[in-house]
């Protein structure tokens, strides 16, 4: 939707709110697509929001709340009468339905259950037993599947039947003890007799996952795979649900928008609408332990005055030294983070990126130290120039090593990696790229005065 789009659905979303739409405003409202509605929304106040939503039937009200942020959403739920939530949540799919639940009071939630249909209930309440973040929490528990003595006709005819119109699905064949034992392709199903048994035409090798697998490996799979519907089964290789790829991409984008905003030591949930007084909660222990190691920078220059003071030009090239060994340790842990979010990287192979990452910084390294001593020698002498070099050429190579290894020790050891990187992981090479420059000067201080 263009700028433009969005303003004049904006006005006539306000003009709904306040019962002053004329009718073009009326039609544009009505024809909106419930994530452009969901987006304008947010810019109203709290009571055109209300307005707004029981304006709307309540399946649109449906299709347009999973689209609303979380602080969005429990304002509303806040306003709404809880009769009138739970009438909503009947028309969502139950994996939506769930995420909102989840979101709300315990005491509200359990009350909101209570109010709605026995089916959809019973689902969300199942849904909401998987751990969080797993595949069990994305599943939808409705699918389509038919038994194994069913011929070609009746599975198109309980396709007919069953599947809704904005879901994305396959064919899956099960036994008499509801096993998965297979998935029949469209194509094949809409080509094949009338009478072949769909199971004569299915394809045996399903991929399929559990309900307690991470969502992020489920993303991956669904990648991989080229997969528009993906199976649940449990432990005993039932089938109990189904992951549609429309799913897979909300979470794509919410674990890639995670793991940059906790590279910045921040938090997705700052866009939200926190306050500034919450914002700055949320990232003071990340500045705090930055100040604490950029502190030690500080000692270490203490430490080394008397080189300083013999040779002041030696500050000039600090920020640069600090500069390119922080941004080649940050650009290493970037790579990291993201080849293990999207399995490119395992830590199981660990030297496969690091030996890569070693001789990445090895050639930066040495470009970096032939400039910069350049640079010292026209500004100084040969001796400072070596000093220069050196300095950048061995804090630049320790950067891509730590850059690389400590997203993948956080792994190991059941961290998340994105939390090692950002200002941190910047604060630790300027520490490092410091000491080694003025360990080198103080070594060599004959030569440079």
């Amino acid at each position: 939707m263009s700028d433009q789009d969005h303003d004049r659905l904006l006005e006539a979303t306000r003009n709904v709110a306040r019962g002053k739409a004329d009718a073009h405003e009326q039609a544009a409202f009505e024809s909106a697509h419930p994530a452009d509605l969901a987006g304008v929304l947010r810019q109203l106040p709290l009571a055109d929001q209300v307005a707004i939503l029981r304006a709307l039937s309540r399946e649109r009200a449906g299709d347009l709340i999973p689209h609303l942020d979380d602080q969005a959403l429990l304002e509303l739920v806040r306003v709404l009468d809880e009769v009138e939530v739970s009438q909503i949540l009947d028309e969502m799919p139950a994996e939506h339905a769930a995420d909102v639940v989840e979101e709300l009071p315990a005491e509200q939630a359990e009350k909101i259950l209570g109010l709605m249909q026995e089916d959809k209930s019973e689902d969300v309440q199942e849904i909401l037993e998987y751990p969080e973040h797993s595949a069990g929490r994305l599943m939808a528990p409705d699918f389509v599947a038919v038994r194994t003595d069913a011929t070609v006709e009746q599975a198109i005819k309980h396709i007919r039947d069953s599947v809704s119109a904005e879901r994305a699905f396959e064919l899956y064949v099960v036994d008499d003890h509801h096993h998965l034992v297979g998935a029949v392709p469209l194509r094949r199903l809409l080509t094949a007799d009338p009478l072949t048994p769909a199971f004569a035409i299915r394809d045996e090798n399903v991929v399929s996952v559990t309900p307690e697998m991470d969502q992020e490996e489920v993303a991956r799979i669904v990648a991989k795979y080229d997969l528009v519907a993906l199976p649940v089964v449990d432990k005993r290789n039932r089938l109990v649900g189904t992951i549609t790829v429309d799913d897979v991409v909300d979470i794509v984008h919410e674990e890639a928008s995670e793991d940059i905003f906790r590279m910045a030591g921040s938090d997705a949930a700052e866009l939200e609408r926190r306050s500034p007084r919450q914002v700055a909660l949320l990232r003071l222990p990340w500045v705090l332990a930055t100040l604490v190691i950029e502190l030690l920078a500080g000692v270490v220059i203490h430490y080394f005055d008397r080189t300083l003071s013999k040779v002041i030009l030696l500050a000039s090239f600090m920020p640069v030294i600090q500069a390119i060994s922080g941004n080649t340790g940050l650009q290493s842990v970037t790579m990291v983070v993201r080849g293990l979010a999207t399995g490119q990287v395992r830590v199981g192979q660990w030297w496969e990126p690091l030996r890569r990452q070693v001789e990445t910084s090895s050639i930066l390294g040495g470009i970096c130290a032939v400039t910069v001593g350049i640079v010292g020698w026209l500004w100084h002498s040969a001796a400072f120039a070596c000093v220069v070099a050196l300095s950048m050429f061995i804090s630049v190579n320790p950067s891509g090593f730590a850059g690389t290894m400590i997203p993948m020790l956080s792994k190991s050891l059941g961290f998340d990696p994105a939390i090692t990187a950002g200002p941190f992981e910047t604060a630790f090479q300027d520490v490092l790229g410091i000491t080694i420059f003025l360990s080198l000067a103080t070594a060599l201080l004959r030569w440079l005065t």
